[in-house]
């Protein structure tokens, strides 16, 4: 798996929060998707992120944390799906991409488990995060593409 190290820019997102069990993400999403649309901030604008506080592996599911977020350029108004203006900081990062499923992404394990304790490098204060390269109804599984950004020190 190929990792690079990049200067990632501060960017401001739109989150909706999750909290709770990671089978629950599903109602989460589709409250953020309504809140897109009712934006008209479709799968083509905005860069699709995901921001992982928390690993399935090793929190209670009750603690399980994730932001479901998009980039955008204005504040977020109050809306009701509890949609919230955030800043992803500016950071370095490694990056490693991942094809296919969002179910099981092997690039965060690799660059957690593997490369980051044989690269001498340490973790940022921020946490793991997603960007969901190609999203939206017409994208199979299995074309999927989906960029892991570890923050570094």
């Amino acid at each position: 798996m190929q990792v690079h190290i990049i200067n990632f820019p501060a960017t401001r997102i739109a989150a909706l929060e999750h909290h709770g069990p990671e089978h629950r993400t599903y109602e989460t999403t589709m409250k953020f998707i309504e809140w897109r649309q009712a934006n008209k901030i479709g799968p083509d604008k905005g860069n699709t992120y995901g921001i992982h506080y928390t690993d399935t592996a090793n929190t209670f599911p009750e603690d399980y944390r994730i932001d479901i977020c998009v980039s955008v350029e204005d504040d977020v108004p109050e809306n009701p799906q509890g949609v919230v203006n955030k800043i992803i900081p500016a950071c370095r990062c490694a990056v490693a991409r991942h094809k296919g499923s969002h179910e099981h992404v092997a690039a965060a394990e690799y660059l957690v488990y593997d490369w980051l304790p044989q690269s001498g490098e340490e973790l940022g204060d921020f946490p793991i995060f997603f960007h969901y390269v190609n999203v939206g109804p017409d994208i199979r599984e299995n074309d999927m593409i989906t960029d892991v950004y570890l923050p570094l020190k």
